[in-house]
């Protein structure tokens, strides 16, 4: 197959050609998103490959297919910028990594529970000035504390190990129960009762029509006063609008994201010498009690690996016409999959 990557950085040039070495594929890689305006780079391929933010809606798809596209293959797990009943239409298969490395998310998200708790971040700045006080730096014990994880896939899961060995107590939010989560203890429970005991929630669902805006004013009103919101699955999950006024009120003590709703034209380039146009972004990033950072949690030589060799199997398995694990159906937008 030829094959046209879009969203290239420098790291998936690095992981990905080593990874098909031998494969009979051309990969040939583009700086781009795909959106309706590139779509004259895929003329001449036979699959695209994408990531979160290319937009591949039925527009899209529908000029793809007529180009000559029977592939789409995402090195991403989520799905949700893909029009999966018009890629069924059009006769173009749809494969995705569902698990690149669980551990890589988890690991980061914790890392974010800890900075803001601690206020590492802070902390380490005010050090390179030389202001060694502890003034505001104030955190607390997790140990004892109560963590709400909303999706008990892979991720949700690996947080959950992650957060057991704190010592915390677990609740825990999905549309089935994980029993390796029950074997540590955790109870499951409606979304109102998570948020009202939880002293941490952390959002690891994906994002379909169910969890979209699922943090919303209704859901912050729920949540205990001072609560730590911590989201690594999709941006979309957040109403930022609700959440800067829930940070503004204090009914959210502290927020960390690695994603935005908005970050299609921002995460993943330098834009340090450009004026912000994101009044959304740019108020959260006012607050003293808000880290963001830039859909990184992903970002380990472990995953990158993993992406790049299951992308490989996935490309192998449909041009030697074999069924492929990691093809999505149209089912699975329904909702049903707990991984983000």
């Amino acid at each position: 197959m030829r094959i046209a990557v879009f969203s290239t950085r420098s790291y998936d040039e690095e992981f990905l050609g080593p990874a098909f070495d031998g494969s009979g594929h051309e990969l040939v890689f583009l700086s781009p998103r795909l959106t309706a305006e590139t779509l004259p780079l895929a003329a001449g391929f036979d699959a695209v490959c994408v990531f979160v933010q290319d937009r591949l809606d039925r527009g899209v798809l529908e000029a793809l297919a007529l180009a000559g596209v029977r592939l789409v293959a995402l090195r991403c797990a989520g799905f949700n910028n893909v029009d999966l009943a018009a890629a069924n239409e059009f006769g173009i298969t749809v494969v995705r990594v569902p698990a690149y490395s669980p551990y890589a998310v988890a690991e980061f998200t914790v890392g974010l529970m800890l900075a803001l708790n601690r206020k590492i971040h802070r902390a380490a700045n005010r050090v390179r000035e030389w202001n060694f006080a502890l003034d505001g730096l104030l955190g607390f014990d997790f140990h004892g504390r109560t963590v709400g994880i909303i999706g008990t896939g892979q991720i949700g899961a690996g947080v959950a190990r992650i957060m057991h060995g704190f010592g915390c107590r677990l609740l825990a939010a999905d549309i089935r129960e994980n029993p390796e989560l029950l074997a540590l203890g955790a109870r499951y429970c409606t979304h109102k009762e998570l948020f009202a005991a939880s002293d941490i929630v952390t959002l690891h669902c994906p994002l379909v029509k169910d969890t979209f805006h699922l943090i919303s004013d209704g859901a912050i009103e729920k949540m205990k006063s001072g609560v730590m919101l911590i989201n690594t699955s999709r941006g979309a999950v957040i109403d930022t609008r609700a959440v800067i006024e829930g940070l503004k009120c204090g009914q959210i003590g502290s927020l960390g994201i690695d994603v935005y709703e908005e970050e299609e034209n921002l995460f993943f380039q330098d834009l340090s010498n450009h004026v912000s146009q994101d009044d959304m972004l740019a108020r959260l990033l006012t607050f003293p009690n808000v880290l963001v950072t830039g859909h990184q949690a992903f970002f380990t030589r472990d995953a990158l690996e993993k992406i790049a060799s299951t992308t490989r199997a996935n490309v192998d398995d449909v041009a030697e016409g074999r069924s492929c694990l990691n093809a999505i159906q149209i089912e699975r937008a329904a909702g049903k999959s707990t991984k983000p």
